[in-house]
C-alpha cells in the first residue's frame, strides 16, 4: 500500500517576540488531499504558525517541510506551489473584480488570458460581476475573489487563515460549500484557519488544535469528535420534570443547563436516542434535540485529562 504524501510538516515549531512566546512547541502533518482544520481559540497561536509556513516570518526554532523540502533552503520552489488569504483580502476598490484578478496576477508574474480569468471568477460563484467595481461588493463576495485570487497561479497547496470570520450564515455557507469544490473538483489540499469547531466538523476530515501555542491533539475529525461527550440540548415542554427523570435514570447523565424549554446535557451519542425514549415514556414532549460541541469546552476536556 502506497505511503500518504505529507504536503505539510511541522516539527516542534517554536516562535518568541521577544519576551512574548506566541508558538511554543506545534507539530502537525498535512497530506495531500486533505482538507486540513487548524483549530485554536484567539490567540492560540494558529496565525503566527501560518505566517511561520509563508515565510512571512523566521521560527526561532522548529523544522518546517512543504512537498518534502525543508523551507528554509527552498523558500521560492515551495512559495510558487501555495495560495493563500491571511486575514481579509485587499482589493482596489474603485476597480473592477476582472481588473483586480488581472493586476493580482501581473505582480505575480502569472500569464493569464480574459477567459482564465471569467473562468476562476465563474468557479468562485460570482459570474455576472466581472465587470463590477469591488466598492460595491459584500464582505463575502470579496472572500469569495481573494480565493479567486490564490487560484491564479494554480497551486496545489491553499491555506486559508480564519476565511469565515464576519460573514452572515449565508456567506458561511457559500466559503464552506467552495471549499469543498476546491477539494472535490480541482483536488487542492487545503489547511483551513478557524477557532469554530462546529465549521471545522462540516468540512474538514483531519484536523490539529492548539492551545496557548502547543499543539494538543490531532488526527481524523471523525475520530476525535466521536470519542468526546456532546453538549446537547433537549427542547421539552416541562422541563422541570425532565430535570427530575434525568437525575434519577440510571444513564448517568450531568445537566449543564436549563433555560426556558431548553436543558442542556452532558451526554454521549449513543446515549441520546435512549434518553429521548425515556423522556417520552415519562410523559415529556421532546420537541427538538440539538448537540452543541463548543470548542472551548473541548479544550477544557482535553486540558484537564
Amino acid at each position: 500500500m502506497q505511503a500518504e504524501e505529507k504536503i505539510i510538516e511541522v516539527s516542534h515549531l517554536v516562535k518568541h517576540f521577544g519576551k512574548f512566546k506566541a508558538v511554543e512547541d506545534v507539530s502537525f502533518d498535512v497530506f495531500r488531499g486533505d482538507v486540513f482544520g487548524f483549530l485554536g481559540p484567539n490567540g492560540a497561536g494558529k496565525s503566527t504558525t501560518i505566517r511561520s509556513l509563508l515565510s512571512l516570518i523566521k521560527p526561532t526554532s522548529g523544522q518546517l517541510k512543504l512537498f518534502g523540502k525543508d523551507l528554509s533552503d527552498n523558500r521560492n520552489y515551495i512559495l510558487q506551489r501555495i495560495g493563500c488569504i491571511v486575514e481579509k483580502p485587499d482589493f482596489y476598490k474603485y476597480l473592477s473584480a476582472e481588473k483586480n484578478i488581472e493586476i493580482f496576477a501581473r505582480i505575480s508574474g502569472v500569464d493569464v488570458t480574459k477567459k482564465k480569468v471569467h473562468e476562476i471568477i465563474e468557479f468562485v460563484g460570482l459570474k455576472g460581476r466581472e465587470k463590477d467595481k469591488l466598492g460595491g461588493f459584500s464582505h463575502g463576495m470579496k472572500q469569495r475573489l481573494g480565493i479567486a485570487q490564490t487560484l491564479i497561479h494554480d497551486p496545489e497547496l491553499i491555506i486559508l487563515d480564519e476565511p469565515t470570520t464576519g460573514l452572515d450564515p449565508q456567506g458561511i455557507i457559500d466559503i464552506r460549500n467552495l471549499i469543498l469544490q476546491l477539494k472535490n473538483e480541482r483536488n487542492k489540499t487545503i489547511l483551513l484557519s478557524s477557532h469554530i469547531l462546529s465549521e471545522i466538523e462540516l468540512i474538514a476530515n483531519r484536523m490539529v488544535i492548539i492551545n496557548k501555542g502547543k499543539t494538543i491533539v490531532q488526527g481524523s475529525v471523525t475520530e476525535l469528535l466521536n470519542a468526546q461527550e456532546l453538549i446537547v440540548s433537549f427542547k421539552v415542554d416541562d422541563t422541570e420534570k425532565a430535570k427530575q427523570i434525568i437525575q434519577s435514570s440510571s444513564l448517568n447523565l450531568g445537566i449543564e443547563s436549563v433555560e426556558g424549554t431548553s436543558i442542556s446535557i452532558h451526554i454521549s451519542q449513543e446515549k441520546i436516542p435512549m434518553l429521548n425514549k425515556l423522556l417520552c415514556d415519562s410523559g415529556v414532549s421532546v420537541f427538538s434535540i440539538e448537540a452543541k460541541r463548543k470548542l472551548e469546552d473541548y479544550f477544557l476536556k482535553l486540558i484537564s485529562a
